[in-house]
């Protein structure tokens, strides 16, 4: 059977899937959230599954994590954390693949790159101005509760008034509904996050992630914030949901410093 990464012509035009921020970061600082298009997985993973964890086959996930270096021209292979919906954040050096259970992953070293996976869960993406810093943050409602982002933001050296955020695609208000435990871990910490919700029927509420992140990231001093206006529930075409279609693949979401650019 020919190995379907010999197959050239399904790498040059994978990037122009991805979904690259809309912000001013610096020239040393390169960032982007796959989608589910190109890859080599099969229904109901079908496309780019980064994901090891939810029961894709074993070699279709290695051929699109190697199409990910491939074509993306990552520096280094990602070390994946094992996610849990938690708050703890690690450097790059710190990681074992696969392993390290964390929800946040900073670098201030060039060529190693931090990466998350998500399929409706909020990807937070930050750097500071001078591009000497970075990270990843997998933000689900949890995460967001609990403080995933507060935890991130305190791993930075820079001040926070000099950090850029970016909120890649998650799920959007209009298809989260959630229960009124969920709304109440966020309005019992501040009554504020009260706004992020509208009442969807009885006991159930539609809850808004980018906004809640907001609030969150604004009550820090990040005053940059950028992002927030996809909805992985909305476009299957491009997206994997968990919410929409259970069974599914995971995107990625990945950042790192070149040397090239860098202050001196």
């Amino acid at each position: 059977m020919t190995d379907p990464l010999r197959r050239t012509s399904t790498a040059p035009g994978l990037a122009q899937f991805w979904v690259t921020p809309n912000w001013p970061a610096p020239a040393s600082v390169t960032a982007f959230t796959t989608t589910r298009q190109g890859g080599h997985s099969q229904p109901p993973w079908d496309g780019l599954n980064l994901a090891r964890h939810v029961g894709d086959d074993a070699d279709a996930v290695a051929h699109n994590r190697a199409l990910l270096r491939q074509t993306a021209k990552l520096p280094t292979t990602p070390r994946w954390l094992n996610q849990v919906h938690g708050t703890t954040v690690v450097t790059t050096a710190d990681l074992r693949a696969g392993t390290t259970r964390a929800d946040g992953v900073v670098s201030d070293v060039p060529n190693r790159v931090c990466a998350i996976l998500t399929a409706d869960c909020l990807p937070v993406l930050i750097c500071d101005r001078t591009g000497t810093e970075v990270a990843a943050a997998h933000a689900g409602w949890r995460g967001l509760a609990a403080g995933i982002l507060e935890a991130t933001i305190a791993a930075f050296s820079a001040p926070e008034h000099e950090l850029l955020a970016w909120l890649g695609p998650a799920i959007s208000a209009r298809h989260f509904e959630v229960g009124e435990e969920v709304r109440e871990a966020f309005v019992k910490q501040n009554r504020r996050a009260a706004d992020a919700f509208s009442l969807a029927r009885e006991g159930h509420w539609w809850a808004d992630l980018y906004g809640l992140a907001r609030q969150r990231l604004a009550a820090l001093g990040v005053r940059d914030i950028y992002g927030g206006d996809l909805c992985t529930y909305r476009d299957a075409r491009r997206f994997y949901s968990f919410r929409r279609d259970g069974i599914t693949g995971r995107m990625a979401s990945v950042i790192w410093l070149t040397e090239a650019s860098r202050p001196v």
